[in-house]
Formats: C-alpha cells, sequence, structure tokens
C-alpha cells in the first residue's frame, strides 16, 4: 500500500548516531515553499534589518575575520535549532546523509540519541553495533566525545562528531544513573547495516517478531517474515509477540502500515499541525496478518516516535496487550524542506496522536502491563521442551521476553485501557 502524501517521505523518529537526522528526530519530505513565505510582504523586514545589522558589527568587528557563507550559515542554524531539539539546519554534506540513511546504511558506532533537558541521552544502541557490543546502554547521558564536551544546544555536533571513516576510534564517556563516576567507551566506527526485523518461532505455532527500527523495507520485511513463520510453523499461528524495545522510531509510513497488517479496521493514527499537508490520519484497511491471533507487544523507555504509534494504534484499538515500561514519549513529526545548492532545513511540522486523541509529546504510552527481569517460572519450565532451538535460546536469556510469553500464552492478551 502508498500511503506517502504527494511527494512527502515522512519519518517520525529517535535520532541516530553515525547520523542522527535518520532515525528519530526527522521527516524526509520534498516540497516546494508555499507562494505566501515567497511573498516579500510577509517577511517582517524590522526584524531582518536586524540580522543584517548584526552580521555587519560581527563582519567588522569580531576579532578575527568570518567568511560571510560561515556566518549567514551559523545564523541560519541558529534560527532553526531554537525552535526545538528536533529541528535543524541541514548543510549539503547533512542532508545528502538524511537522504541516505532512510535506508538504513551509514557509517558510525550505532547509536540513536535524542536531546532531553538539555543533554544529549542515548534512546537505543542499534543491535550488532559497536556501541551495542560496548554496552552503552538507552538511558546513558553522553558527557564528552575523546575528551571534549558535547555541546548540549547542538546534537546535530554531537552525531557529526561521532561519526568517521570505518575502523577510526572514537572514545565516548556518558553518565549512567546509579553509577557515580562517568563511564567511558572506546568504540571503532563502522558500516552499519540495520536489519529493522528478525524473527522466530518461540514454539510451535507461537511466534516472535522483533523490529529495530522502522525504515523504508519494514513492512515488506515484516510481511516476508510473518510468512516465513507461517511456512515454517507446523501448526497454525497461535499468537505472536511483537518486541519494539529500543526501537526510536522511523519511517511514519512503515509504522503505519505495520499497524494496518494487524488491524481490519479502526483508526491508527492522526497528526495536527499549521500546513495543510500537516494535518492527516490514516485508517486501517481490512486484512489481518494473524487473522486476529493474539498479539503482545513489548515496549520500554527506549521505544520512542514510530515505535508509539504502533503500541498506541494497537492498544486504542483493542488489539493487542501492550507489556513493558512507559515509552520515551517522542509525539512530533519532522519534515526536511530542500533549500537551494543542496541544503535543507528539517523543521517539527505535526504533533501526532493515538487514536484515542491521546498526545504522547513528552509522557510516552503507558502499558497495560509492567515486566521486570526474572527467573523462568514453573509454568514456562513445563513447555520447553516443545521449543524451537532459537526460540529456547531468546526465552532462556531474556527474562522479559518470557513474561510477555507467558501472557501470551495466558489467553487474556486484548486489554483495553479500561479493566
Amino acid at each position: 500500500m502508498s500511503l506517502k502524501f504527494r511527494s512527502f517521505l515522512v519519518l517520525a523518529v529517535g535520532t541516530v548516531l553515525g547520523f542522527s537526522l535518520s532515525l528519530g528526530s526527522g521527516v524526509l519530505a520534498q516540497r516546494e515553499a508555499a507562494p505566501e513565505v515567497q511573498s516579500r510582504e510577509s517577511l517582517p523586514w524590522d526584524e531582518a534589518r536586524l540580522l543584517a545589522e548584526v552580521l555587519e558589527r560581527v563582519k567588522q568587528e569580531y576579532v578575527e575575520p568570518v567568511d560571510d557563507r560561515a556566518l549567514m550559515e551559523a545564523a541560519v542554524r541558529g534560527m532553526v535549532t531554537d525552535l526545538d531539539p528536533h529541528s535543524q539546519f541541514l548543510d549539503t554534506e547533512e542532508y545528502e546523509e538524511v537522504r541516505v540513511s532512510t535506508t538504513g546504511n551509514y557509517s558510525g558506532v550505532g547509536l540513536e540519541v535524542n536531546v532531553r533537558d538539555g543533554e544529549v541521552v542515548v534512546v537505543a544502541p542499534i543491535e550488532g553495533t559497536s556501541a551495542d557490543r560496548a554496552g552503552v546502554k538507552a538511558g546513558d547521558v553522553i558527557v564528552s566525545i575523546d575528551g571534549e564536551e558535547v555541546a548540549r544546544d547542538s546534537i546535530g555536533d554531537t552525531i557529526n562528531r561521532m561519526r568517521g571513516k570505518p575502523g577510526t576510534r572514537v572514545t565516548l564517556t556518558v553518565a549512567r544513573d546509579l553509577d557515580p563516576e562517568p563511564i567511558e567507551f572506546r568504540l571503532i566506527r563502522g558500516h552499519v547495516q540495520v536489519r529493522s526485523v528478525r524473527a522466530e518461532l518461540l514454539e510451535p505455532g507461537w511466534a516472535y517478531l522483533r523490529i529495530t527500527h522502522f525504515s523504508e523495507t519494514s513492512y515488506k520485511d515484516a510481511r516476508k517474515a510473518v510468512a516465513e513463520l507461517k511456512r515454517s510453523s507446523p501448526t497454525e499461528l497461535q499468537g505472536m509477540v511483537i518486541d519494539l524495545r529500543n526501537n526510536p522510531g522511523g519511517v511514519l509510513e512503515a509504522a503505519v502500515e505495520i499497524s494496518d497488517a494487524f488491524l481490519d479496521e479502526g483508526v491508527i493514527v492522526t497528526a495536527s499541525g499549521r500546513g495543510r499537508e500537516s494535518n492527516f490520519r490514516h485508517d486501517a484497511r481490512p486484512g489481518d496478518l494473524l487473522n486476529g491471533a493474539p498479539l503482545v507487544v513489548m515496549v520500554n523507555a527506549g521505544s520512542a516516535s514510530a515505535s508509539e504509534i504502533v503500541a498506541g494504534a494497537l492498544q486504542d484499538n483493542n488489539r493487542a496487550l501492550i507489556v513493558g515500561e512507559q515509552t520515551f514519549g517522542k509525539g512530533s513529526v519532522q519534515t526536511v524542506m530542500p533549500l537551494s545548492n543542496g541544503r535543507a532545513i528539517k523543521i517539527t511540522t505535526s504533533r501526532y496522536y493515538t487514536p484515542s486523541g491521546l498526545s504522547i509529546q513528552g509522557e510516552g504510552i503507558t502499558p497495560d502491563r509492567a515486566l521486570v527481569d526474572s527467573s523462568i517460572d514453573d509454568a514456562l519450565a513445563a513447555a520447553t521442551h516443545h521449543r524451537t532451538e532459537a526460540g529456547a535460546a531468546l526465552l532462556q536469556t531474556d527474562g522479559q521476553l518470557r513474561q510477555a510469553f507467558a501472557f501470551l500464552r495466558g489467553g487474556r492478551v486484548v486489554q483495553s485501557k479500561v479493566d
């Protein structure tokens, strides 16, 4: 199905370290400036005169010469950055990388980051990357990079410093709750190939679908994974756990399509903004990949943006039980608007709402059931002889997944917000 708004590709994301402007703060969209924006009469000339005066004074009086282009770019960058933590001016290299990043390929250490309360916070490490292997965790606050303090007012600067040629080294220092001293990680940059979908049979008839982020291929990959699960299961699929833990978001279209894949009807998401294209609503169409079989969706504090769209859609439509922790709470949509000479601005254009009308900005999705790490319980232990080898390994090493699976096997997984 195609959900593109004319030439828009919208992302609702957390930010990727390696390139933060992909997963998570960004929205990739192609649109021309509206005629009224281009009108001279609409410009605030008194304020524009102030900008010109400041630029001239800096050029004449600053202690060192300043390049005109660099000065103007800095002025524009500051203007856009001051709007909110997710808006940015993109130079040619940054804009090109935004477009490349939607494919899930980039060079970096594999962290998704965002700004919260003036600090650069790790939303989630990407599975299998240098940061993930080293033990960087969701919630870590980035303090310095290569011994130099991060610029808290510019997430783009932090991202750029984390990038580099594959094989080069970078030292990341983070502050972690309950740890009295900063923690230092020596990481090696590399090509990050984000495989957004993973699937396994936990037991015959009982499936597990892991979505690490939402890319352009996630919907197609999820459909393919479910089809493979059906073929490999000796019995009809009786239920599925969808794991969105530490999923920072991604392409909004993919989140809508994946939500639709498990719904026969109902609202998926709505959005409100000032522009015509910033106001939209998506409704599910008939056709559920699991034919109504039970769903449990796992979330945590690292589940953000597009992940919250999926969790909210399935929760509000009483299609799935949401289990885990309160989610991140990023309920805004950014759009990347091309400018001249290969540059662009990325600005917040909408706030999105769950089917019940809830804005999760700064609040997040509240799960129906909490999860904690625990040892395997007797009921699950009694069923281990039926498990597939890969499924058994997952359940053995992941206490929260064991609990989610217990909810799934327990039968009562369609959970409204009111008991």
